[in-house]
């Protein structure tokens, strides 16, 4: 697999349009640290740590709906490995005027995009979410 981010963001998007409870994908710190954000920002319910089917480590992602719609309606890659996005703290894009949130990687560890301005430190745009 090339791009694990891009893989766990795409399990989410599928599992949601399929109406699922929970989607697993296999375990990375980095993916965690994503998850970490999306459960701060109110995206997901929560995840857990656990074994997949193949005895690998795994994580199972609580989805999270509203009145039957996707909390997540809008889930998007922004920095790839053939392209990486970089920007300084004053370059970082706000989604939706603010409705949305940047997934930031910084020197600081992964973050949205108002923590990273308030830490005054730019880094690696993972992706967008709104």
């Amino acid at each position: 697999m090339n791009d694990p981010i891009g893989d766990m963001l795409t399990r989410i998007r599928n599992g949601q349009m399929r109406g699922k409870s929970t989607v697993s994908t296999p375990a990375s710190k980095l993916r965690g640290w994503v998850l970490d954000v999306l459960a701060d920002e109110g995206y997901i319910r929560g995840y857990e740590a656990t074994t997949g089917t193949d005895g690998h480590p795994a994580i199972e992602i609580s989805l999270k709906y509203y009145e039957g719609a996707p909390v997540i309606r809008e889930l998007k890659r922004v920095s790839t490995p053939g392209r990486r996005v970089y920007m300084g703290v004053n370059d970082i894009p706000t989604v939706r005027q603010g409705l949305g949130v940047s997934i930031v990687s910084t020197p600081k560890g992964v973050m949205s995009d108002a923590a990273a301005r308030s830490n005054n430190v730019g880094g690696e745009v993972l992706c967008t979410v709104f």
